[in-house]
């Protein structure tokens, strides 16, 4: 693979992965909305009766996001934070999309978080009562966001034994 060829491919993969931050973080605004929207969605669909416990768990958590909206909306204060993390973390990785050698610490740090949604998944689903198969779902976001931060660690250090041409 030639280097131009391989810097292109590091920059699709970190492309994909900031598009996920991206839409990770406009999502997290309107959580209520989209919440509410999704429930009606499924009840509309056969899946209410293929999956009645998902749907269910859609419909408690669009309900506690309405009630808490109503009483306490400062709480949502803290998904419009988290929302702009992701932002943050998108632009952190435009480093590695113009310089993936010099950078290639964004992408370590990248599967590091990747690799840190597992546990937080798991220890703090338990802690506040989330369903495994939601705690699963959550986890898979690591998951997928690790796959092109592998690959574009791994084409970067190829990048970096290539021999340099002036």
């Amino acid at each position: 693979m030639t280097e131009r060829r391989t810097l292109l491919w590091i920059r699709i993969c970190i492309g994909i992965l900031m598009f996920g931050l991206f839409v990770s973080g406009i999502t997290a605004f309107p959580l209520r909305v989209e919440l509410g929207l999704g429930s009606d969605i499924l009840h509309a669909t056969p899946i209410a009766q293929w999956f009645p416990d998902a749907v269910g768990w859609v419909d408690r958590v669009a309900a506690a996001l309405v009630d808490v909206d109503g009483r306490y909306p400062f709480i949502s204060y803290g998904t419009d934070w988290l929302a702009y993390a992701h932002l943050v973390i998108a632009v952190v990785f435009i480093g590695p999309l113009i310089d993936p050698v010099r950078n290639i610490w964004v992408t370590q740090f990248g599967v590091i978080a990747c690799i840190g949604i597992v546990p937080l998944a798991l220890i703090a689903g338990s802690v506040r009562g989330i369903p495994l198969g939601w705690q699963l779902i959550d986890i898979s976001f690591g998951v997928i966001g690790a796959i092109p931060l592998l690959i574009a660690w791994r084409l970067t250090r190829r990048l970096e034994r290539m021999p340099q041409v002036d």
